[in-house]
């Protein structure tokens, strides 16, 4: 099950990124004279391109047209660049707006921003980390927690092998006190190391009441739940799911691995967990459809990554904490301002739908999170 959802993931980024990287019919620039027919279809030339297949008469074979196609094939250089970012800053209605009524030829199309924003974020959270210290923390708690575990799983494989010699009626008294003796130093170490399985059912009942304590370090609350589940055996009653979460608690480093690696591979689940919040906003409404519906959330889920890259990097400068609160301020004026645009909504209207998507958006993130919880526990 989970290799066919990592597949799925695969194929829809592998889909995305041959959209935004190959080039269409005729972006090539050649050397040369333009021939006399087409070296795409045969077709005779009466100009630059062919008015049959499109192509460019000229074609190029050198080193340098590589990178030239591959930014061309992602941007569009010729003006698209520059046509999409400062609207999509500054009046993000207007683009979605624009884009959605037909002017398709002026803007970066919304896969081939959102694909590039995804990388771009990729990129520079491999470079220079998620920062804060709050990630690089979990991941160092989570190695420990894992080779903790580990040790407790050894300790207890030892005195389940002690009781099972204890239980030989023939075992003579000399071997038997001193398995006891190595028994009893085991089972102090295991408790200390939180195994605890000789633990009454009272004492277990009584954690799950108290649950974990609350801490204000975030790492160490992320480790303390996980500890706290994993010694107090939450059954869910599906097996998988049992299995899984057992896992999970024994590597939680390879967890946190995965949900990092499934992040990059799954981003693409944004859209469409989005898309039926955005009906909420505009319920029956037959004016707008869901391709518009698609558009905004592209448009809008790229732009808040790149302000996330943008903020990351300045995060490295002085200025880092002004464009941290810069942009908690932003992101929903942005919000906003595209709903009004986008959807020509009055003020009220689009403020009240805007104060909804911020809790949508919240919603969407969290079911976006239990998607890759799923997917790296069950791998």
């Amino acid at each position: 099950m989970t290799g066919d959802i990592e597949g799925i993931g695969s194929a829809v980024t592998a889909g995305l990124a041959a959209r935004a990287v190959e080039s269409r019919h005729g972006e090539g620039k050649a050397h040369g004279h333009a021939p006399l027919r087409c070296l795409n279809c045969g077709t005779s030339l009466t100009g630059s391109h062919c008015h049959h297949c499109g192509q460019r008469a000229d074609v190029h074979r050198s080193f340098g047209a590589i990178g030239h196609d591959l930014v061309h094939a992602i941007f569009h250089f010729e003006g698209k660049i520059w046509n999409t970012l400062p609207l999509l800053a500054w009046r993000p209605g207007d683009l979605t707006r624009r884009y959605i009524h037909g002017e398709r030829a002026r803007f970066i199309s919304p896969l081939a921003l959102f694909l590039f924003a995804v990388f771009l974020t990729y990129a520079v959270l491999s470079i220079v980390g998620a920062g804060g210290g709050v990630g690089e923390e979990i991941a160092r708690e989570a190695a420990e927690q894992t080779r903790a575990a580990a040790i407790k799983d050894s300790m207890q494989e030892e005195v389940d092998r002690i009781d099972a010699e204890l239980a030989r009626a023939d075992l003579p008294a000399a071997r038997r006190d001193a398995l006891q003796a190595e028994r009893q130093v085991l089972q102090k170490s295991a408790d200390y190391l939180g195994v605890a399985r000789s633990r009454s059912k009272a004492e277990r009942d009584a954690d799950r009441a108290a649950g974990p304590p609350v801490l204000k370090n975030p790492a160490e609350q992320v480790m303390t739940s996980v500890d706290f589940v994993s010694r107090n055996k939450v059954d869910t009653g599906v097996p998988f799911i049992d299995h899984g979460l057992e896992k999970a608690f024994a590597n939680p480093a390879l967890v946190l691995y995965k949900l990092q690696a499934n992040a990059y591979k799954f981003a693409w689940a944004l859209i469409p967990l989005s898309l039926p919040f955005m009906w909420l906003l505009f319920p029956f409404s037959r004016r707008f459809h869901t391709y518009d519906h698609f558009v905004f959330v592209t448009y809008s889920i790229s732009f808040m990554l790149l302000l996330f890259v943008v903020v990351r990097l300045l995060n490295l400068t002085i200025f880092g904490e002004l464009a941290t609160f810069f942009a908690m301020l932003y992101a929903p004026f942005h919000m906003y301002r595209q709903l009004r645009g986008a959807y020509r909504s009055s003020r009220l209207a689009s403020l009240v739908r805007a104060t909804l998507l911020l809790y949508f958006s919240l919603f969407a993130v969290i079911g976006f999170m239990l998607l890759l919880l799923a997917v790296g526990i069950s791998g």
